[in-house]
């Protein structure tokens, strides 16, 4: 019996290949609720809970294309720092908004500073890498 368009409460705990968590439900003793398959979770975690039954626990290994995809990098840009005010007081590794054409905010990275431009990152964190998941189905609503 297919989850999809269903609303799921899951637990998982998210880990790179190294073993690293990133990520854990756990963590914040709180599951993650979402609809399947309506676009709110990354692909390859929605097909893979897309097929659970309630108390059902997998492991699924997913490649970039399955999560946040490759990294792009055209979506690293250097600015002069006198195109973004207060840009001067930033630094490297800080996450910030920047505003988009529609006037909603995304988040870059600072990968780079110095006394006339800065470098920013849109891709994802978690772009370009393989994420692996233990989920656990604890709720389906019909």
């Amino acid at each position: 019996m297919s989850n999809e368009g269903k609303k799921v409460k899951v637990h998982y705990t998210g880990t790179l290949d190294d073993g690293t968590k990133f990520d854990s439900s756990f963590d914040r003793n709180e599951p993650l609720e979402f609809t399947c398959m309506a676009g709110q979770m990354i692909k390859g975690f929605d097909a893979a809970v897309r097929d659970m039954e309630v108390g059902q626990t997998v492991n699924v290994h997913l490649e970039p294309a399955e999560a946040y995809g490759e990294r792009d990098e055209d979506n690293v840009r250097t600015f002069a720092l006198e195109q973004l005010p207060g840009a001067e007081n930033a630094t490297v590794g800080q996450r910030v908004f920047l505003s988009g054409p529609d006037g909603r905010p995304f988040p870059v990275t600072v990968t780079a500073l110095d006394d006339r431009t800065i470098t920013l990152d849109a891709n994802h964190e978690m772009a370009g890498k393989a994420l692996n998941f233990e989920i656990t189905l604890l709720e389906v609503e019909d």
